[in-house]
Formats: structure tokens, sequence, C-alpha cells
């Protein structure tokens, strides 16, 4: 079983619905806590309200008292509270995976996280983390003032990350290119046709992705991979369900 710490998304392109679409498509059964409710379409973030962050903890705990859990995801987390919540709970399960997606914005760029949040997010959630899956634009902002994304990643794993994965989504080249760093440095590197249309809810799907094949034993590197196949696939059977991006596909192998 696999447990996202996210936000709630109505279009289900992104946040805890992505993410439980994904797990569930993978193979494994999804649990949620949820963290943050959203006023949204597939054009952007229009409002976000945190959970209370005592709220969070009972979920958590609640549910994990009674359900054994393989992995842990976490996204949207709503606040620098939240953030805390959430990094006690993985200490306390320190044995189990954590995959962290450090969304700070949306797609369109509507901010998600506060500075506040983002300082919680290196000093408290890092540390605990197994695999953290920041796109180039967060992974400039979790590790400023470095812009090199090769530092950026040091960066990050000096500040406790096992593993980095650094996705090109964002950068201006042909194809888009994603890298796994650890403490000796490059761990691989994978290149992906660009595909023509904007999506809503891939770096959630990617992240969920890793974390439900680490639950299911795989070792990091090939869950990276394995990941980024099923969510480049998901991305290219996308379909416009609104007027903005494109929703992911998850169920594209059935």
């Amino acid at each position: 079983m696999v447990l996202t710490f996210a936000a709630s998304d109505p279009t289900a392109g992104a946040g805890v619905q992505a993410d439980l679409l994904t797990i569930a498509a993978l193979g494994c059964h999804p649990l949620s806590v949820i963290t943050a409710l959203t006023v949204q379409d597939t054009r952007g973030v229009a409002r976000m309200m945190a959970v209370e962050s005592s709220w969070v903890r009972e979920q958590a705990e609640h549910l994990l008292a009674d359900v054994e859990v393989a992995a842990f995801k976490a996204g949207v987390l709503g606040s620098a509270a939240n953030v805390r919540v959430v990094s006690e709970i993985a200490a306390a399960h320190a044995r189990v995976p954590f995959v962290v997606d450090p969304v700070l914005a949306s797609g369109r760029g509507d901010s998600l996280a506060a500075d506040e949040t983002v300082e919680a997010l290196r000093k408290f959630l890092l540390p605990r983390t197994t695999l953290l899956t920041p796109n180039s634009i967060e992974a400039r902002r979790l590790a400023a003032p470095e812009t090199n994304l090769a530092a950026c990643a040091r960066r990050l794993v000096d500040d406790g990350c096992k593993y980095v994965l650094v996705t090109g989504t964002h950068e201006a080249t042909d194809e888009v290119v994603n890298t796994l760093y650890d403490k000796g440095g490059v761990v691989r590197e994978d290149r992906w046709k660009r595909l023509p249309s904007e999506y809503h809810g891939s770096g959630c799907t990617l992240a969920s992705a890793i974390a439900t094949r680490l639950a299911q034993g795989a070792q990091p590197a090939d869950a990276v991979r394995e990941a980024q196949d099923f969510t480049w696939q998901a991305l290219a059977a996308g379909f416009r369900a609104g007027r903005g991006q494109l929703l992911p596909q998850r169920f594209h192998r059935r």
C-alpha cells in the first residue's frame, strides 16, 4: 500500500486524486491524507486552503495505527506547519521509502508554497526524503543561490535527500532530460521525446509512480526508469477534459 499526503484537485489531473489513480493503475492500493483544498480547473489554481496541521496528523496517525504502508509520497502540503507534521510522521516510520514531489507552483505558475513553507521543506522534509523529484525551476528555488542543475542536486543531497531526480521539462532542450543523482553524482540520465502539448499533473504522476514501484520492491534507479516510462505513456495518451491543459491518461495500459 502507498500513502500519499497531498492537496485535493477537483479535476483529478493533479493532487491527491492523480496520486490515487496512478497508484491504482500500477497495481497498489492507494491511501491518502488530505493536506489542502483547492479551487481549480484545468487552466489553473484560483484558491488554496491548507488543512489544519492537527487534522493532517490525526488522519495519518489513525491510518498508520491500522494499516501497514510500503511507501509514502508527498505533494502539496499547504503550509509550513503541515510540512513539519509530515516530516515527523516520516521520521516515525523511517524504514518506509518516502518520495517527495516539491510542488511549489501550478503548471500555470500559481504559487502553491509560501517562502516559509519552502524553508520548512528544506529544514524538516529533505532530511527525511528517500527520493526528491523537483523540476528544474523547483530545484533552483530549493537550492538557491545555485543555478547549475548538477550543483542544485548536490546541494539537495547535502541537505539530506538520498536521491534527487531533476526533471527537464522546463529546460530549453530538444528532448526532455531527466537526471537522477545521489551522493556519488549522476546515477542515470534518461532522455524522452518532448511532447507537443501541456499537461496538468505530470509531476504528481511521476512521483506517485516512483513511490509505487519502490513499494513493490524495485531499486531506486529502476523505479525511476519505470516510472518515467509510465508517465511518458500517460502523457502521450493524454486527453482534453476542459479548456486548459491536457490530463494524463493513467490507465493507458488497459
